[in-house]
């Protein structure tokens, strides 16, 4: 689903995703794949990307440090057992909206299967973010991510309470082991952190204030910048020089996108084929058009030689 929406709304080129027949043998390569997809995700999405030159730097910089950590190995670290599977079966788009309810208010179906596959086990042992309803990055409050934080711990608790009872019910019925219970994982990817980490791999358009404010303290220590939008500033010594010098390159190309706000597109095959469809059936008049002519022309000819026949 992540990958979709950076078709749909950043301009991201259908060539720059992984090909259909890619698959990925451990956790690590696959979020690295994901911190790869974020820069290039910044270095396609032509309108509405950044702010400013340093904006740019700044969300550059966050990408480069994620994919650097994504590389090491430290973001999948704490559950390194899983590092080669089992790899947990996951959908995207599982929330509320899509669990269907009959008249006494049971689950009569779940729906939208579409964006489902197999995840790292970070993924299926972070709690789902929809125990709010609303997404962190669209929180309404001033207190904006951390009033989200505040919020989601007191429905977390309620969630992971029911959770343990209906596990609690399975083992005694012999359904689960007590070693595949979720609500321990769950309640430990919260309370490390680890829960930023899944959800800022998955989410791109809401990376930046994920990353600054969850994702990099925890790795790389605070900084002695008094405005936190300046900490990019002590960063960049984790970049190196292609890093750096990719970055400039960006901020020139995003600040004349900034300039230009030429539309960006990227039509697929389907699209593709009725633009060839409709492309033809302009043409076949235009053929028609000159196939007529021509036959005029040899018609007005082949009189006007029999006129002069006639004449002699």
């Amino acid at each position: 689903m992540p990958m979709n929406e950076l078709i749909r709304l950043g301009s991201l080129p259908q060539t720059c995703l992984p090909s259909l027949d890619t698959t990925f043998d451990t956790a690590s390569s696959y979020f690295e794949s994901l911190a790869e997809l974020h820069i290039m995700h910044i270095m396609n999405q032509r309108n509405d990307a950044v702010d400013s030159a340093d904006d740019c730097r700044r969300k550059f910089v966050a990408r480069c440090l994620f994919r650097k950590l994504a590389r090491e190995k430290r973001l999948t670290e704490r559950w390194a057992s899983f590092e080669n599977g089992p790899f947990k079966l996951w959908c995207d788009d599982l929330r509320p909206g899509n669990v269907l309810l009959n008249e006494d208010s049971k689950i009569a179906a779940v729906v939208d299967w579409e964006f489902t596959y197999a995840a790292p086990v970070e993924f299926s042992y972070a709690p789902p973010w929809w125990l709010l309803i609303e997404k962190p990055e669209y929180w309404p409050t001033e207190g904006g991510l951390e009033d989200w934080c505040t919020e989601f711990e007191c429905r977390l608790e309620t969630f992971l309470r029911a959770m343990i009872n209906r596990e609690d019910e399975a083992i005694r019925k012999g359904q689960l082991n007590d070693n595949q219970r979720l609500s321990g994982p769950m309640r430990e990817s919260w309370k490390s952190g680890d829960f930023w980490i899944a959800y800022a791999a998955r989410n791109n358009f809401a990376f930046d204030a994920i990353y600054w404010q969850k994702i990099d303290r925890r790795f790389f220590g605070s900084t002695m910048c008094p405005d936190p939008a300046d900490a990019w500033k002590e960063r960049l010594e984790h970049l190196n020089a292609k890093e750096k010098c990719d970055m400039e390159q960006l901020v020139s190309q995003q600040l004349e996108n900034m300039e230009s706000r030429v539309l960006a597109w990227d039509p697929d095959e389907y699209t593709l084929g009725h633009i060839d469809m409709a492309k033809k059936a302009r043409e076949e008049p235009e053929v028609d058009q000159i196939e007529k002519s021509v036959h005029n022309e040899v018609d007005e000819a082949g009189i006007s030689t029999e006129f002069s026949r006639l004449a002699v």
